[in-house]
């Protein structure tokens, strides 16, 4: 049985991933910040091992991290879909200094030692979400694209040492787009896949062991549109 942590469980894409793996046979442990959604994702899928965990305080999560894995017996699958995102258009002090503490400090304390345990073991998949916003800046939300950025080159930086490695580690960049979940703000957003389909795109990723997928589908399309477009024609957006 493949054992499985999704880190960022409570709810969005997270949660919609805990439901597909339980269904699809996994050995399944969730963690999230709120007790009160974990238990209840336990009461709707009991065989779910749960543990809170804020991944700002960086060795507590490393701590629960090791003794999940050992309650699991193992790992094989490390899902990592907890991170931040806000609108912030007047550039608010706090907002932007949060951002990076969450999706750059916390992020890398845990991608950096679940690679570093995969590659000791000489197996397994190393799963984050990122985001197509880390394809080019936005003046709506400037620390939350370039956090995105930074885990898209980071995560690219670990595929190139998981290739080198030569054996079954495997490292996979999921790049939504708009996902019907609190952190999809703001009118007129476009392309809004529900998380159920966005679920079943990326765990198909997952089998696959794909190095980037976009999700949906069509925001590859997207994402080779944003790079064609010139610096002085974006800066105008």
């Amino acid at each position: 049985m493949t054992k499985a942590i999704i880190i960022g469980a409570t709810s969005g894409i997270g949660r919609g991933l805990t439901s597909l793996l339980v269904e699809k046979g996994y050995a399944v442990a969730a963690t999230g910040r709120r007790i009160d959604m974990l238990e209840e994702l336990q009461k709707e899928h009991p065989s779910v091992l749960i543990k809170t965990m804020d991944i700002n305080d960086c060795e507590a999560t490393i701590t629960g991290l090791n003794e999940l894995i050992a309650v699991l017996g193992g790992l094989d699958l490390l899902i990592l879909s907890s991170g931040i995102g806000n609108m912030n258009p007047t550039l608010e002090y706090d907002i932007e200094m949060r951002t990076p503490q969450t999706n750059v400090m916390g992020w890398t304390s845990i991608v950096v030692h679940i690679f570093k345990y995969f590659e000791q073991q000489k197996s397994g998949h190393l799963v984050a979400i990122s985001s197509v916003a880390g394809l080019r800046g936005s003046r709506f939300a400037p620390s939350y694209g370039a956090t995105k950025a930074y885990q898209i080159n980071f995560l690219e930086g670990l595929r190139q040492k998981a290739g080198k490695l030569k054996t079954s580690v495997f490292v996979t960049d999921i790049r939504p787009g708009f996902v019907d979940t609190a952190m999809a703000q703001g009118a007129g957003i476009f392309w809004v896949a529900s998380v159920e389909k966005a679920s079943r795109q990326i765990f198909g990723a997952i089998r696959r062991k794909r190095k980037v997928a976009y999700v949906t589908k069509r925001w590859r399309i997207a994402a080779f549109v944003f790079r064609l477009i010139p610096r002085w024609l974006y800066d105008r957006a």
